[in-house]
């Protein structure tokens, strides 16, 4: 039993550092004005964006932190700066800009690809807390496969609560209507830039005691 307190443990912490409740309204205010098909489409490569970059670091993150030469404190830092540098747009109103008419299909479909990617995949699901995670699981594992197997489940499984989550969730955010998500954006911009701001300052921390 206590064996299996410690994998559901990883299950558990990983998911709650993913945190797919609290980004829900993210992706919600960073989808508003999308087609349902496009919103959709975002969730999907949002989601596998998530498990490939935590799969990628568990196998193989502590040897690209090593050919590479920089830490997780430089991996927060950039983190942190993707992030304000998209809340400066929410603030703006830019996020709600794209309109899907045939016209402006083209835009609207880069738009799209990169919403799913940065910063929905990386760092708001995907960030450098889920990241480190997994690899301290995986690297702390020892000769205990079975904490390696548990590591790779629980990305499993946060990814599938996470698609879970965003896709039911959105019927009930966007009751709110097109002005309470563009009220709803310029806050959350707020917030995110803060925490944009947080991600730098924990890099910042990390990095100086080394130079």
């Amino acid at each position: 039993m206590s064996d299996l307190a410690v994998y559901a443990a990883v299950v558990v912490t990983l998911f709650a550092i993913v945190d797919p409740v609290g980004t829900l309204p993210f992706f919600v205010a960073l989808t508003e004005g999308f087609s349902e098909a496009d919103r959709q489409i975002v969730l999907r490569r949002a989601v596998i964006v998530l498990g490939s970059v935590l799969a990628l670091f568990a196998l193989l993150g502590r040897f690209l932190f090593a050919v590479f030469g920089f830490t997780l404190g430089a991996f927060e830092i950039a983190g942190g700066i993707i992030l304000f540098l998209v809340a400066f747009d929410m603030l703006q109103g830019e996020v709600t800009r794209t309109k899907f008419t045939l016209q402006d299909r083209d835009a609207a479909a880069a738009r799209r690809d990169e919403v799913a990617v940065v910063p929905l995949g990386i760092p708001l699901l995907a960030g450098p807390g889920a990241i480190s995670t997994v690899m301290i699981y995986e690297g702390s594992a020892g000769s205990d496969p079975w904490i390696v197997v548990a590591t790779y489940v629980a990305i499993l499984v946060t990814a599938a609560a996470t698609f879970v989550i965003l896709r039911l969730g959105q019927p009930i955010l966007r009751r709110m209507g097109r002005i309470g998500v563009m009220a709803m954006t310029r806050v959350l911009g707020l917030i995110l830039a803060a925490l944009g701001v947080q991600f730098v300052l924990n890099g910042v921390a990390a990095v100086l005691p080394h130079l």
